[in-house]
């Protein structure tokens, strides 16, 4: 279930924020009821919607893989005139948006989609899906250290699920780690390794689940193939 206005506005009707002022003037049928509420919610697959007396047409669902680069918000949109996803997805007629953040200072791979089900399964913390980063730190983390990142660090927000880390490479003035996380919190990775005293100086999202950036380009996307989209449905339950 989503609300009514994030519907239209994911099928075209218009921004949501007017597809909100149509609503409230009266100009939204939902299964043949007029709707003046906005904190109403629908579900797309089933109820039916009409603006001004038109049936909403249904988007094909379509979800891809993006490998975002630096200095790149994650949003559809950024009213201090940054570069943002959208930028890179002017060419797709559906409203897509990105499942997740990545930080502006952060690269790698974002899931983008349109599917509302398959991206509040994959931010779900119930399904662990895990995420895999590259980090670059300074320094070089002692074994003790590493442990800590194994066992879980406490943050200002709470002690963080257990991460699996590897040590890639390492000289005296930084380190390059491999961390898989299941967890979404902010900045999580740039925290934890702050936390043991070795700052990030670069990082980089290399997988989501089973799906890697391998192929991709900064600033590309491919489409998920069917076979992909049905294997992650069946991790998620959906």
């Amino acid at each position: 279930m989503e609300r009514l206005q994030k519907v239209m506005a994911h099928a075209g009707v218009a921004s949501r924020r007017r597809c909100e002022e149509l609503i409230t003037a009266g100009r939204v049928k939902v299964n043949g009821r007029i709707v003046k509420e906005l904190g109403m919610k629908v579900d797309p697959e089933t109820d039916q919607i009409e603006v001004d007396g038109r049936p909403l047409r249904r988007e094909q669902k379509r979800t891809f893989l993006f490998y975002k680069p630096l200095r790149v918000i994650t949003s559809m949109y950024d009213p201090q005139g940054r570069k943002t996803i959208a930028d890179f997805f002017r060419d797709i007629k559906e409203r897509v948006y990105p499942v997740g953040r990545l930080d502006y200072d952060t690269e790698g791979l974002l899931l983008v989609t349109n599917d509302g089900t398959l991206a509040n399964h994959l931010l779900h913390p119930r399904y662990e899906v895990e995420k895999v980063y590259i980090a670059t730190v300074q320094g070089k983390p002692s074994h003790s250290k590493l442990e800590f990142l194994r066992h879980g660090v406490e943050l200002e927000d709470g002690l963080t699920a257990p991460a699996k880390v590897r040590l890639l490479e390492s000289d005296e003035k930084s380190s390059r780690l491999e961390l898989v996380i299941h967890e979404g919190r902010n900045r999580q990775v740039r925290r934890m390794c702050a936390a043991i005293g070795h700052p990030v100086e670069k990082l980089i999202r290399t997988r989501i689940g089973f799906l890697g950036i391998n192929g991709l380009k900064r600033g590309e996307y491919r489409e998920l193939k069917p076979s992909e989209i049905q294997r992650l449905k069946k991790m998620l339950q959906i």
